[in-house]
Order: C-alpha cells, then structure tokens, then sequence
C-alpha cells in the first residue's frame, strides 16, 4: 500500500474530473461497436474501474463476446479468449511446466496471463475447471506446481454463460460466483435496435480502437479508490445486504462482500458521472447487478413465484437512507448531496 499522504481536496476533484473524461471517451468507443442499452457499457466499465469481474448471461447470439472485445481493445489489453467445453482441464486455463530440451522444466502460460480474458459459455465446464479462475480473480496471481505466479495490472475477467435451463450446462458453485462483482443480464435488442445491428454488421463488426492504455486503465482504478464515501453511505449499504440476510423467503443472502462491492462499485459510478462523491443512488442505481446474483432462495420463494430481483427491489424500497445532522464530508459534498435530496 502506498505511504504517499492523501491528495488535497482540489487535486482530487482535478484528478477525479480528469479521470471522469477518460472514461468517457472509453465508453463512447465500445457503443460505437457495441448496439444494445446504453447502461450495459456503462456497467461493465464501473467493474473494471472497482477492479471487479463480470459475468455476463444471455443467450446465444446477442454480442456477449463482441461486446467483450471491444472493452479489451478500446483499453488496449493483451485479450485472451478461453471456450469452455465439458472435457477443459484447469491446465488448460492456468498453464503447466513442460519439458525442455536439455531436460529441464518451462512454464507454458496459459490464457489466464492476459490483461483481459474472456470465459466464454464458462457453465459449460464442470466446477473443478470453472473453480481455477478463483485464485486469479481473488488474489491476481496463479499457483502452479506450488509456485505462485503474479497476473498482469489490469487483470479483468469477463465470462459469459448461457441461462442455466439449456442443455448441457452445469450451475457455477456459490463461491465462484460470489468472486464477480456484477452480474449483467443481457437480453434481446429492441427492434429498433436489432435494425441498427442488421445495418452495421452486415459491414463486416467494427473494431474499437485503443482511447487507453493498461497502465492509464490502472491510474483511472486508482482515482476511484478517492472518491469519497459518506459514513452514511456505509450504513445505508450495509442496510441493503444486512436485508437480505433477514429476510424470510432467502436462505442465504449478501455476504460482506457484498456490501464492499455495493461500495466500490458506487465509487466508480460517481466517476463515470462525474462526481467526486458516492450518493445513495448509485449504490440503488448498482443494487440489482452486484447483489441479486449472491442471493439463495428458500423453496417457499420459488413456490410462490418470488425472484432474487424481487427481494432487491423490496431492500431498495424498505431500507431507508439516514443522513445525520453532523457530516465528516467536504463543506461541497454536503451542500451538494443536501441539495439533490431536498
């Protein structure tokens, strides 16, 4: 961790500011390849500026790995591409030492050494080979052979799975899933949007060109970690994990990890818009993609038709969000976020 002291109030808000128009310009890029809802890209760019990971689920045919893609090229990432079938062996995605000619032993690196990997179809492969990202997402780096291997900064995973109904599928273990900050739903284009798909594929797929790099992509997760976070904001996303946890018709809610990635998801929305501070609508706005995924549903829940979306939705409008009369805030944070309030 970094001993430098903590930047002054105006060169935060200068950096932040900054930081905001590069985003921008990486989100324009990727919708210029990318035709679908708007807060798709936008999702997407939160997680990889909170250094989280996403999982992505539609069905086949609706431009999962497209989309993808453009994110990897517009940051100008070394991108790698894992197809997960049945018969993939976690080898296969981490690498294995192989034997040298003069006898000894080389590390053969797999996908997984990239800045951007893609699991394609990951509910594909059984647990043991989809259970070999989870030190790579967790920690950034791979054991092999019992020896540790630090991954490239950035180190995003993006994966891709079918919905678990079709043939052939196996469900992802809770554990992997609860290492993915978001869960993105994609789902058919509007007809509108499908006309725009006809028109511009039908050209050949446009190619993002690189508006960042790596090293700037780690510079812009840096000043997210400087957005500022009320105390309230704290509280008010442990209300919203903590509801999960209690209520009747779940078996298993939102764990700590949870509520920390309500947290830093937020910091970087209020980046994407331009803020140097989180308010309660971000983490309203992000609730649905970084909780509903973490949730278990008692059988009582699926019997009466109740869906882990429901259950969100009901924290968002049950969980109050108390703001004290004595704020630690910056004398703008607060007039500002008293003024969107009323």
């Amino acid at each position: 961790m970094s001993s430098d002291p903590p930047p002054s109030p105006d060169l935060r808000a200068e950096r932040i500011a900054r930081a905001g128009e590069r985003v921008r310009s990486l989100l324009d890029e990727v919708r210029r390849c990318f035709v679908g809802p708007a807060e798709i890209p936008e999702r997407i760019v939160a997680c990889l500026l909170a250094r989280g990971h996403v999982l992505l689920e539609g069905v086949p045919g609706v431009a999962k790995t497209t989309l993808i893609r453009a994110f990897a090229m517009g940051i100008g990432a070394n991108f790698k591409r894992i197809q997960f079938t049945p018969d993939l062996l976690p080898s296969d995605i981490t690498g294995t030492y192989v034997i040298t000619r003069d006898g000894g032993f080389s590390l053969r690196k797999g996908p997984v050494f990239a800045h951007v990997v893609l699991g394609d179809e990951i509910n594909r492969a059984p647990a043991k080979t989809q259970s070999a990202l989870l030190e790579a997402m967790q920690e950034s780096q791979v054991t092999i052979d019992g020896e540790s291997h630090t991954l490239a900064a950035p180190f995003f995973v993006l994966a891709t799975q079918n919905p678990i109904e079709q043939e052939g599928t196996y469900p992802l273990p809770e554990a992997q899933v609860d290492r993915f900050l978001m869960r993105i739903t994609v789902g058919y284009p509007t007809p509108t949007e499908e006309l725009q798909i006809l028109k511009t594929y039908t050209r050949g797929t446009p190619e993002a060109r690189p508006v960042l790099s790596p090293e700037e992509t780690t510079w812009l997760q840096a000043r997210a970690d400087e957005v500022f976070v009320d105390d309230e904001i704290y509280a008010y996303a442990v209300g919203l994990a903590g509801y999960t946890r209690n209520h009747p018709r779940v078996s298993l809610g939102a764990s700590p990890r949870g509520s920390l990635g309500l947290i830093v998801a937020a910091r970087a929305q209020a980046i994407i818009e331009n803020r140097d501070y989180v308010i309660p609508d971000d983490l309203r706005k992000l609730a649905a993609v970084v909780l509903v995924h973490r949730l278990l549903l008692s059988p009582e829940a699926e019997a009466e038709g109740i869906s882990r979306e429901d259950i969100v939705r009901e924290a968002i409008e049950r969980v109050p969000y108390r703001r004290s009369e004595a704020r630690a805030a910056s004398p703008t944070f607060g007039a500002t976020v008293a003024s969107r309030e009323g």
